[in-house]
């Protein structure tokens, strides 16, 4: 039923957690909506350093954002901001249209931390 790279990071997901004071955060979805993805990144000189998530949901979506920790670490952000749900879905062996959604949350989920990121740099009126 699922591809043995969604099985490997569901059985053992990579960068489970939260990082404290994260650089940048983003959360999508609720538990009550049975599915929810948070990340939090530490970024440095505009390179995503760390990256851990916590996630509520089924096996692909818990897989989806193991994925996405492994391929954000180490990344520039212009970089990072070009991965798509369709990379993460390849990445994981290819997801079937109806779990593609969970992919489509973590690549959202990385650009609301990313632009949570990106407000923080700027500078603010007085």
């Amino acid at each position: 039923m699922y591809t043995p790279q969604v099985t490997e990071h569901y059985e053992n997901p990579r960068n489970i957690g939260t990082i404290t004071d994260a650089d940048g955060t983003g959360s999508v979805g609720s538990p009550a909506d049975g599915e929810m993805i948070k990340l939090t990144l530490m970024i440095t000189d505009n390179v995503i350093v760390a990256a851990k998530f916590r996630a509520f949901g089924c096996p692909t979506a818990i897989a989806s954002a193991s994925i996405l920790t492994e391929l954000v670490t180490g990344t520039q952000i212009p970089r990072a901001l070009e991965i798509t749900a369709v990379q993460l879905s390849e990445a994981l062996g290819g997801l079937p249209l109806d779990k593609q959604r969970y992919a489509n949350t973590a690549e959202k989920v990385l650009k609301m931390a990313i632009a949570d990121f990106l407000s923080k740099k700027e500078v603010q009126p007085l």
